[in-house]
């Protein structure tokens, strides 16, 4: 029985163990989702890191109003049962816990919307931008955009890159044809549509998610710090093809976009007339 209560203990610290390592590995993630991963991708952008920061900020907030809820419990449980109590009491109104739970409850909610309004307000707000990329979400694929006045004026698709067609170290679902490439550290506008269906154009190392819809133009922004390809998906369920509409962005030295610049010129058709830049409504 000790042996058995042994091994038992063994496997429970082994499991644990396991968990440990499989959470610090999936945090330290970054451009893709990592096995097991049970937070957020790492960031590589000013609004990404507050972003999630203030999940982990809402993650232990709601630990500790779950905590003092159960505590609760357990002192009702304890304290006012009828082997306890088996009088009830005639209590109906008390004054100074009624403000409590009122007060409480609204001070929880200011101590969220502050720093919330204040993400979102960041998230939305576009500041002055170095380039600009319109990207159009299609049934099932991406297009993306470079306007002539920023020394683009060429547009192409991307397409997700078959499993059989993978190279080392490609990842299956997220890989594709034609990357949308920029330069690090600087400011990108992405103004966003679709041609079909509803799409959602969405980067989680960028903590960018924007809707793409027909006949509207929403935009975001990001302003990567590190260079590498980072990888998202569409996340609106927009068809039978939803899987299949992987996102990939390479961000790369001054030096580097300005070769991919040439390449490209070269390599996708240039589009009649300059590729035109429009700032998004409020419908």
């Amino acid at each position: 029985m000790e042996t058995l209560r042994l091994r038992s203990v063994t496997a429970l610290s082994t499991a644990a163990v396991a968990l440990v390592l499989g959470i610090s590995e999936a945090a330290a993630g970054t451009g893709a989702p990592s096995p097991w991963e049970a937070t957020m991708q790492g960031m590589v952008t000013e609004v990404g890191r507050d972003l999630s920061n203030f999940h982990t900020y809402l993650v232990w907030l709601i630990a500790i109003i779950c905590l003092f809820v159960a505590a609760l419990i357990v002192i009702v449980i304890l304290r006012f049962n009828e082997r306890t109590n088996p009088v009830p009491s005639r209590t109906t109104h008390h004054t100074l816990l009624e403000v409590a739970w009122t007060i409480v409850p609204v001070l929880i909610l200011v101590a969220i919307a502050i720093p919330s309004f204040r993400l979102l307000r960041q998230q939305l707000v576009v500041p002055p931008a170095d380039m600009v990329v319109k990207v159009t979400g299609y049934a099932w694929y991406w297009g993306y955009e470079y306007p002539a006045d920023q020394g683009g004026g060429f547009k192409f698709d991307s397409n997700m890159v078959d499993a059989k067609d993978l190279k080392p170290g490609q990842p299956r679902l997220l890989t594709v044809d034609n990357e949308m490439v920029v330069p690090v550290n600087k400011i990108v506008k992405v103004q966003v549509t679709a041609a079909d269906v509803l799409h959602s154009f969405a980067m989680p190392s960028f903590g960018i998610k924007v809707d793409a819809v027909p006949g509207r133009l929403n935009e975001t922004w990001f302003k990567a710090e590190a260079e590498g390809t980072y990888h998202g998906q569409c996340s609106e369920l927009c068809g039978n093809g939803h899987p299949y509409m992987p996102i990939t962005i390479r961000v790369v030295s001054e030096q580097q976009y300005a070769a991919w610049l040439a390449e490209a010129k070269q390599k996708y058709a240039a589009v009649d007339g300059p590729i035109p830049v429009r700032l998004a409504t409020a419908q």
